[in-house]
Protein backbone atom coordinates (compact mmCIF):
# COMPACT_ATOMS: atom_id res chain seq x y z
CA UNK A 1 0.00 0.00 0.00
CA UNK A 2 1.29 3.13 -0.81
CA UNK A 3 2.65 5.55 2.24
CA UNK A 4 -0.21 8.63 0.51
CA UNK A 5 -2.81 5.32 1.40
CA UNK A 6 -1.18 4.49 4.41
CA UNK A 7 -1.45 7.94 6.14
CA UNK A 8 -4.95 8.59 5.12
CA UNK A 9 -6.32 5.25 6.15
CA UNK A 10 -4.50 5.89 9.67
CA UNK A 11 -5.40 9.55 10.01
CA UNK A 12 -9.52 7.83 9.10
CA UNK A 13 -8.33 5.34 12.26
CA UNK A 14 -8.96 2.40 10.90
CA UNK A 15 -6.17 1.36 11.12
CA UNK A 16 -6.21 -1.82 13.14
CA UNK A 17 -8.77 -3.78 10.64
CA UNK A 18 -8.10 -5.93 8.11
CA UNK A 19 -6.30 -4.82 4.41
CA UNK A 20 -9.26 -6.27 2.27
CA UNK A 21 -11.28 -3.87 4.47
CA UNK A 22 -9.30 -0.81 3.96
CA UNK A 23 -8.73 -1.49 0.68
CA UNK A 24 -13.11 -1.75 1.03
CA UNK A 25 -12.99 1.76 2.16
CA UNK A 26 -10.88 3.60 0.29
CA UNK A 27 -12.90 2.20 -2.82
CA UNK A 28 -16.14 3.45 -1.18
CA UNK A 29 -14.50 7.04 0.06
CA UNK A 30 -13.42 7.27 -3.87
CA UNK A 31 -16.84 6.21 -5.05
CA UNK A 32 -18.66 8.95 -2.68
CA UNK A 33 -16.46 11.60 -3.64
CA UNK A 34 -16.61 11.17 -7.37
CA UNK A 35 -20.52 10.64 -7.26
CA UNK A 36 -20.98 13.85 -4.58
CA UNK A 37 -18.52 15.98 -6.64
CA UNK A 38 -20.43 15.36 -9.87
CA UNK A 39 -23.63 15.83 -8.37
CA UNK A 40 -22.99 19.29 -6.26
CA UNK A 41 -21.05 20.37 -9.29
CA UNK A 42 -25.01 19.98 -11.13
CA UNK A 43 -27.01 21.37 -8.50
CA UNK A 44 -24.36 24.73 -8.28
CA UNK A 45 -24.39 25.15 -11.65
CA UNK A 46 -27.95 24.48 -12.21
CA UNK A 47 -28.89 27.36 -9.01
CA UNK A 48 -30.82 24.38 -7.31
CA UNK A 49 -29.34 25.73 -3.56
CA UNK A 50 -31.73 23.01 -1.68
CA UNK A 51 -30.72 20.24 -3.33
CA UNK A 52 -26.94 21.57 -3.05
CA UNK A 53 -27.56 21.31 0.49
CA UNK A 54 -29.09 18.04 0.85
CA UNK A 55 -26.43 16.89 -1.39
CA UNK A 56 -23.66 18.09 0.85
CA UNK A 57 -25.12 16.92 4.01
CA UNK A 58 -26.63 13.76 3.49
CA UNK A 59 -24.50 10.71 3.08
CA UNK A 60 -26.08 7.76 1.29
CA UNK A 61 -23.11 6.13 -0.52
CA UNK A 62 -23.60 7.80 -3.77
CA UNK A 63 -27.60 6.67 -3.89
CA UNK A 64 -28.95 10.27 -3.47
CA UNK A 65 -26.26 11.55 -5.52
CA UNK A 66 -27.07 9.74 -8.70
CA UNK A 67 -30.36 9.61 -8.53
CA UNK A 68 -30.02 13.54 -8.51
CA UNK A 69 -27.57 13.65 -11.72
CA UNK A 70 -29.60 10.98 -13.81
CA UNK A 71 -33.31 12.06 -12.40
CA UNK A 72 -33.83 15.33 -10.72
CA UNK A 73 -30.96 17.72 -12.04
CA UNK A 74 -32.31 19.50 -15.08
CA UNK A 75 -30.86 18.82 -18.83
CA UNK A 76 -29.18 20.91 -21.13
CA UNK A 77 -31.52 21.67 -23.21
CA UNK A 78 -34.00 22.27 -21.07
CA UNK A 79 -34.61 26.21 -19.61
Amino acid sequence: MSQVLQEYVNFMGVSSLSPEFKILFVILTIWVLVWKGIALWKAARNGEKYWYVALLVVNTLGILEIAYIFFFSKKKNQV
